[in-house]
């Protein structure tokens, strides 16, 4: 059972370097062909944050994710959202990043199962502590088992 008290739970800061290297590995991996999404001035592609995860998993406690206590077993991913705050990063970058769960809430199906997702948000700032993106993943699990 989802444990609402994980609302306003925040992770560690966690360090993420935006390499050209990987742009361009991100890009191939989603077939994003841009031309700016190559060269030591690359762009990245809009859901090259998602490696926020290979970052985040360097730092203790930088993921609160686990404190909101989904269900292995039924919870699923329901949606990902990216929101720009200006131009996208690009290689050389390095942005500070903090994920929050910002949210917890119950919805009924159409089919009368009350469905209950859990939102977190992970902040990025550039060096001056401007927030350039935002990452908002939601998660959903079904109070009974199907």
């Amino acid at each position: 059972m989802i444990d609402r008290d994980a609302v306003g739970a925040e992770g560690t800061p966690f360090e993420m370097r935006i390499e050209a290297g990987k742009i361009a590995e991100f890009a191939r991996a989603v077939h994003a062909h841009h031309s700016a999404h190559a060269g030591e001035a690359a762009v990245v592609p809009a859901t090259f944050l998602t490696s926020q995860f290979f970052w985040e998993e360097r730092v203790d406690d930088a993921n609160p994710w686990h404190l909101a206590k989904m269900s292995q077993e039924r919870g699923m991913h329901a949606e990902q959202e990216y929101v720009f705050h200006g131009p996208p990063p690009r290689a050389g970058d390095t942005l500070s990043a903090r994920s929050k769960v910002t949210r917890i809430w119950d919805k009924t199906s159409r089919s009368g199962r009350v469905l209950t997702f859990v939102e977190m948000i992970t902040e990025f700032r550039d060096d001056t502590g401007r927030l350039v993106a935002e990452a908002i993943l939601t998660g959903v699990e079904p109070q009974e088992a199907p």
